[in-house]
C-alpha cells in the first residue's frame, strides 16, 4: 500500500488554474494543504508550472477562496 499513489481530496480548476486539494493524517486529527499549479502546453504534452503571471493572478485567487470554502465543505460531511 505504501507504493500506491495518494489522490488528491479534491481539485478546483479555472481555465488553466488548479488548486488541488490533500488531506493528511496526524496523531492529533485530520489536516488540509493546497496546491496551485497552471497548465500549459509544450508541443503535445500537458505540463504543469508553479509560476504564474498577471493575468493568472485573479484566478489564482479564486481558486484558492474556493479551495477554502471546499475544505470546509469536505469537513462537514
Amino acid at each position: 500500500m505504501e507504493n500506491e499513489k495518494t489522490k488528491p481530496a479534491d481539485e478546483i480548476k479555472l481555465g488553466s488554474i488548479v488548486a488541488t486539494i490533500w488531506k493528511n493524517e496526524s496523531a492529533s486529527g485530520s489536516y488540509f494543504n493546497v496546491t496551485v499549479t497552471r497548465l500549459y502546453k509544450d508541443g503535445d504534452t500537458w505540463k504543469r508550472s508553479e509560476s504564474f503571471g498577471r493575468d493568472d493572478l485573479l484566478l489564482v485567487a479564486k481558486v484558492i477562496d474556493l479551495s477554502h470554502t471546499r475544505i470546509y465543505q469536505i469537513l462537514s460531511e
